[in-house]
């Protein structure tokens, strides 16, 4: 048999759908045509971006609350414009990155404590002034029309990927997020036209990119702000998506052919002006190919608009088909949580949260074995909740090891990835910008007429006169004086002014939250009046 047949112990790993009982219903997702994965999830909370009117806005979901949601949810505003992407972070499960169509990046902090309020009935509800949403931490600008990708650092704690409309990726020092400047550390450059899709490497030195303009290219932070390698990508611009293969130098990338074939390239990120090492042809539907690495050596293929998830085994440099999932039900978006979050007693390899309609679906992918202690072949190390690196590390030049976790006993090993722990490499990284910026003392002014004509005097080999050089001196003084109740009646003015345009700020922030908070109720009363009319039609239909 293993003549003919290549031996994988994954050939029949089978997805396991979860019941009814255990999906989340009465979703609304967003619209909005631009192309991400729309859901983002991690063994805490599911994030989506919602349908919502009056500016862009997510949901948060808690994992441990399925069922049915009500009507009105609690969401995260703070935007003026659709929410396009957000990211969880890998270190702080309860807190979010949002990317908007306004041109900034939310961050969020979750609590627990504030879906209580799901428990409210009508009365307490109306008492406490409705549900309460989420206020961001900090927005930060982007620098563009858009943020269209938001993409958090694997091993530094607090630096975040953005990919903005003016066609470069922008790294940001997020540890201070109340206080977060607009300013990003570093902006990679390079880029034609609209970035698609972005993916850092296992360690965080090197960043993947594709774009519209049919390029792939990879960018190392600390070597500057230009592409490290360019090659020639799918030969169609429609939805092209790039992922790094775990601890390994090679990328999985899948987009369109010039004929609308949808494909999968495999990579050697070492030397991509050499071409693709791998190229398969999928089929010719029209839906982007989302792809998600596992470090089981597995990468899933997921198409927008069909129902099954394919997946693929990488062995020497070969993609082999293993099988795929089939549903009739078709997915708009699709995510895998982190595998430190498996469930290895019920030999589940890997789990994906998928958006069919207005449900959301945990499916788990899993070996079908029947041993009872633990699988140590099918469950390697994962990467763990903890930073190597701080942002200041990062940014520095350090490099760090990706900090791992054993599925079995859940302590911290030893990293299989190859980067030298904490390596000094030469920073491009321009100076710590602060908010405020920094203000220099004016020097105190010299008496510049009194040096110049007692230097004039010395030269001549003649006596200065006792009256001029009074003059002279007691002029100088009175100059000072002028010159520094100038400066003290200019600082009382700046400072006039300074106390004005704060006056000006908070009057146009509590309009700001008046108006959301009037939009909040409008939207309530309009969830409230559908409501009852699908109540008011269920009645009538039941009474025919």
């Amino acid at each position: 048999m293993s003549r003919f047949v290549r031996p994988s112990k994954y050939r029949h790993v089978y997805p396991n759908v979860a019941k009814k009982e255990a999906c989340y219903e009465n979703v609304k997702v967003s619209n909005n045509a631009w192309d991400t994965n729309l859901i983002s999830a991690n063994g805490t909370y599911i994030s989506i971006n919602w349908n919502a009117s009056g500016g862009g806005a997510f949901a948060v979901l808690p994992i441990h609350r399925p069922g049915k949601l009500p009507d009105i949810y609690p969401l995260c505003r703070g935007h003026t414009a659709a929410v396009l992407d957000t990211a969880l972070n890998p270190f702080e499960d309860n807190v979010v990155a949002s990317a908007s169509d306004d041109g900034t990046i939310g961050l969020w902090k979750i609590e627990d404590c504030n879906y209580d309020q799901l428990e409210w009935s009508d009365k307490e509800r109306e008492r406490n002034g409705g549900v309460k949403d989420f206020e961001p931490l900090a927005r930060i600008s982007g620098g563009g029309r858009k943020v269209g990708q938001v993409v958090w650092h694997p091993t530094a704690s607090n630096v975040l990927a953005a990919a903005t409309a003016d066609h470069m990726v922008k790294l940001f020092d997020v540890s201070h997020a109340s206080t977060a400047c607009s300013s990003p550390s570093i902006a990679l450059r390079g880029f034609t036209d609209t970035i698609q899709s972005l993916d850092w490497d296992w360690s965080g030195t090197t960043l993947i990119a594709t774009s519209r303009d049919r390029k792939i290219r990879t960018f190392d932070p600390r070597q500057g702000e230009r592409p490290v390698q360019i090659a020639d990508s799918h030969g169609g611009i429609k939805g092209a998506r790039v992922i790094w293969c775990g601890d390994k130098d090679r990328a999985i990338s899948t987009g369109f052919s010039k004929m609308s074939d949808r494909q999968m390239f495999l990579w050697d990120t070492k030397n991509l002006a050499s071409g693709p090492l791998k190229q398969i042809t999928l089929d010719a539907s029209s839906g982007i190919i989302m792809p998600f690495w596992s470090d089981n050596n597995i990468v899933f293929l997921a198409g927008k608009g069909d129902g099954n998830i394919r997946y693929y085994e990488l062995e020497k440099d070969e993609l082999h088909y293993l099988t795929e999932s089939k549903s009739s039900e078709p997915q708009r978006g699709l995510t895998f949580v982190p595998r430190r979050f498996l469930n290895t007693e019920e030999n589940e390899i890997a789990k994906a949260y998928k958006i069919t309609g207005t449900t959301i679906q945990p499916v788990s992918f899993c070996v079908p074995r029947k041993a009872e202690s633990f699988q140590s072949d099918i469950f390697p190390p994962a990467p763990s909740n903890v930073a190597s690196l701080t942002a200041r590390d990062f940014f520095e030049g350090k490099r760090g090891k990706r900090m791992m976790v054993s599925l079995e006993t859940g302590e911290r090993v030893q990293s299989s990835g190859s980067v030298p722990e904490a390596t000094v490499a030469k920073s491009t990284a321009p100076e710590a910008q602060t908010c405020l910026g920094d203000f220099a003392s004016n020097p105190t002014p010299t008496p510049i007429a009194t040096t110049t004509a007692t230097a004039s005097a010395t030269s001549n080999g003649t006596p200065t006169p006792t009256p001029t050089t009074t003059t002279t001196t007691t002029t100088t003084t009175n100059n000072n004086n002028n010159n520094n109740n100038n400066n003290n009646n200019d600082n009382n003015d700046s400072g006039a002014q300074v106390e004005d345009l704060k006056k000006q700020i908070e009057k146009l922030r509590r309009a700001v939250e008046e108006r959301d908070t009037q939009i909040r109720h409008l939207e309530q009363e309009n969830e409230t009046l559908k409501t009852n009319q699908e109540k008011v039609r269920e009645a009538l239909l039941n009474s025919l």
